[in-house]
């Protein structure tokens, strides 16, 4: 059975490690390069660094910040933020990334994950998708950082981009982020039960039972915090112990 992966998120503006709630109220939450080495040490399964207003400023995500936590943690790392081209994805490579995260810049020109795919390996394409339910029913793709919806489908969107070479799915609700008030369990077992990649989930994670239920519910691969892993609110040693009693297996 595949150990399930557990995934501090640095989510990074103005070179700071920024938390915030729905998208909204960012606030400061520490030095990336001290928290990054951090949870490395204390066992983290993999990083995730969003530089999140790239894409906004249209700027290129901060190579040289990611070149130096990369020199600080030895777990695989993935890095997403203003990425729309191969040559972007290249030069942070080369400054340790071990995957890419693209989101906006993948919906708006699809044909992006399929070269990515086919230059780095499907294993090195992760696509982010923040999602929101709306009074529908229906679960939406949000664009540039959470502040412009679209009309697409949240499973349309998640199928296409692994038919075109997405290897895993980072799943982000916005309904639950910061919440702290539990998973979007919902939509993340409709796309762990219809997609053949990883799905990460990510979005609300607030107790140790959150965890369990997105693992044994939900059947997540993976799930993604920041927040509470950030303030001290859940240590990663004791999370994942809590979860080996569970019976759910994680590296130790």
């Amino acid at each position: 059975m595949l150990t399930k992966r557990i995934i501090p998120c640095l989510d990074i503006r103005d070179g700071r490690t920024v938390k915030g709630i729905n998208f909204e109220n960012i606030r400061d939450a520490g030095d990336p390069v001290e928290l990054g080495a951090f949870y490395a040490e204390q066992g983290a399964d993999e990083l995730v660094f969003l530089d999140i207003t790239a894409t906004i400023e249209k700027r290129k995500t901060l190579s040289e910040l990611v070149n130096r936590i990369s020199h600080h943690i030895n777990i695989p790392f993935t890095v997403g933020g203003g990425i729309s081209s191969v040559e972007d994805v290249s030069v942070l490579l080369q400054n340790g990334a071990d995957k890419i995260s693209v989101n906006t810049s993948a919906y708006k020109n699809p044909q992006l994950i399929n070269e990515l795919a086919k230059e780095f390996g499907s294993q090195c394409v992760v696509l982010a998708i923040d999602t929101k339910l709306e009074a529908d029913g229906n679960w939406y793709i949000y664009l540039n950082g959470g502040r412009v919806k679209t009309d697409t489908k949240c499973v349309d969107w998640a199928k296409q981009a692994v038919d075109l070479g997405a290897g895993e799915i980072l799943l982000t609700s916005m309904n639950h982020d910061g919440t702290k008030q539990g998973f979007a369990l919902d939509i993340t077992a409709t796309l762990a039960g219809q997609l053949p990649v990883p799905v990460i989930a990510s979005g609300g994670g607030g107790t140790m039972e959150h965890f369990v239920d997105v693992f044994n519910i939900a059947k997540a691969d993976a799930a993604l915090a920041a927040s509470i892993f950030h303030f001290k609110e859940i240590g990663i040693p004791e999370l994942k112990h809590y979860l080996n009693e569970k019976g759910i297996v994680v590296r130790i």
